[in-house]
């Protein structure tokens, strides 16, 4: 199982921004074979160091996550996370 991690820094950091982004994020759910899981969390802290959105998914393999990166629903999450975000960092993991 490959674990794969993305939190997301905004532009504009405003609710109804984070709750749009929040929403292009979840709406993969369900369009992607390859995804087995995917939890779409925002920072309550607000602290100098938070970022506002945390992507967590799943995937049964390497595989798995490499056909994820190409497949056109999540290149549509690309196109808009490129418009919007000010930066992100990402960890993937084998459990």
């Amino acid at each position: 199982m490959i674990t794969h991690i993305v939190l997301f820094k905004l532009k504009d950091g405003s609710p109804e921004s984070v709750a749009r982004t929040v929403q292009v994020l979840k709406n993969m759910e369900g369009k992607i074979d390859e995804l087995r899981s995917i939890e779409v969390g925002t920072d309550v802290l607000h602290s100098e160091r938070s970022y506002h959105i945390a992507l967590v998914t799943t995937f049964d393999s390497m595989e798995a996550l490499n056909a994820y990166q190409v497949h056109p629903v999540h290149q549509n999450v690309i196109a808009h996370m490129s418009e919007v975000r000010e930066a992100s960092a990402s960890v993937d993991y084998e459990t």
